[in-house]
């Protein structure tokens, strides 16, 4: 995938740097040369002869160093060289001297003399309080203006025993989104193309400690959005509650219900090229909720339910000339007639029926079974494929009848 790329690899001194051989494993197994340079503080969190071995270069860190042949203009050399700059991780400290255009370590010298047409891949991690303040905050909009791509940090456990947002995302997750940079999407219809996907549950509010909801994982959708952001479209991925990081290059709005998801939604729809419906919304919500608690009592209760808005169903019958319109059927068994129904009901362009059985396809799972029934009459069974591999067929059926 990244046969004959040169990768600058620059890792800063936080926890999260133990994971970089791995990193550096995954880009070097791809077919890519990496140089790893390391600030000091790196260097004691992750060995330097790991780097090393698993790179096959010297690590480098200082300006100033005992080799020879070009060591004191080496940075304007790998400048020249790299075909993409990562760092990871990207520390406060870090993301403040890049910024600010400090250079006193080899990184951030690299950093300077980067050709401007090479893409930056910045990762940062550290405890989320930090992440969150406004100066850290304020030079990720500088780099992030000046073209650098940051790639959100996650939440789970963090160095500090705290739980929440500030952790590196895995190996995978960078290398995956590098290769997305890396690509030549001018081979897909979709590049530069607007796209909007929903995905996940919505939560319909009883009171304020309870809701309805579905079993939707979110999978499915941000797999879609995914891959689309890897063929160069611009994405928008509207997404109920669910425990997925955004996809690289994705731009996300996170909604609870599905009046919420519609608002978020709708503001979108004219400057899409392809919307595509893949969130399981709820079709009921109560109508009316409560804000404290309803306390049990002795007798039944009834909750009174009303129809939600069909956000797929709007956009469909309102579009502008040239605009399609995806959506997904799901069922327990059969229904593909019900799916052909829908397509025809919704004005839909085509349409992805899967059979939910709790074990290779539907919701919380990571394998889907899709057929693609188009607008055309048209029927594509796909076998039992990852979320991801279904969304690029699906992707793959979308470019064959999107306008160019």
């Amino acid at each position: 995938m990244l046969t004959g790329r040169n990768i600058l690899l620059g890792i800063s001194g936080g926890i999260a740097a133990y994971k970089t051989p791995q990193l550096v494993r995954l880009l070097k197994k791809s077919g890519a040369d990496v140089q790893v340079l390391a600030t000091t503080s790196a260097l004691k969190f992750v060995s330097e002869l790991s780097l090393a071995t698993v790179s096959n270069r010297p690590v480098l860190t200082g300006i100033f160093t005992a080799d020879t042949e070009g060591e004191y203009t080496r940075h304007i050399s790998l400048g020249e060289w790299a075909d993409a700059f990562v760092i990871a991780p990207a520390t406060a400290n870090t993301l403040a001297r890049l910024a600010t255009g400090l250079c006193d370590d080899m990184l951030s010298l690299c950093f300077l003399t980067l050709r401007p047409d090479k893409p930056v891949l910045i990762a940062p991690a550290m405890d989320g309080h930090m992440y969150n303040s406004l100066s850290v905050q304020r030079n990720l909009s500088t780099l992030a203006e000046e073209g650098c791509r940051i790639l959100e940090p996650e939440s789970g456990s963090l160095a500090s025993g705290q739980c929440g947002l500030g952790r590196m995302p895995e190996p995978e997750t960078i290398f995956e989104a590098l290769a997305g940079m890396l690509a030549t999407p001018e081979k897909s219809a979709l590049n530069g193309k607007t796209v909007v996907v929903t995905a996940g549950p919505t939560r319909e509010k009883i009171d304020g400690v309870r809701f309805l909801s579905n079993y939707s994982s979110g999978k499915m959708g941000f797999a879609i959005a995914a891959d689309a952001a890897r063929r160069g479209a611009v994405v928008r991925l509207v997404t109920g509650p669910v425990n997925l990081p955004t996809p690289p290059g994705v731009e996300r709005i996170d909604v609870e219900s599905a009046e919420q998801m519609l608002a978020a939604a709708r503001p979108l729809f004219d400057d899409c090229d392809l919307f595509i419906g893949a969130a399981a919304v709820a079709d009921y919500r109560p109508e009316a909720s409560v804000e404290g608690k309803i306390k049990k009592k002795d007798a039944e209760m009834e909750i009174r339910l009303v129809r939600n808005p069909d956000i797929l169903a709007e956009f469909a019958t309102n579009r502008k000339p040239g605009q399609l319109a995806v959506g997904f059927a799901l069922e327990t068994a059969g229904g593909i007639d019900y799916a052909r129904k829908k397509l025809t009901d919704k004005q839909l362009d085509l349409i992805a029926f899967n059979i939910y059985n709790g074990h290779t396809s539907g919701f919380e799972v990571d394998t889907n079974v899709l057929t693609l029934l188009g607008r055309d009459g048209s029927v594509t069974e796909l076998p039992l494929l990852s979320k991801e591999k279904a969304a690029a067929k699906l992707l793959d059926a979308v470019e064959t009848i999107l306008p160019r």
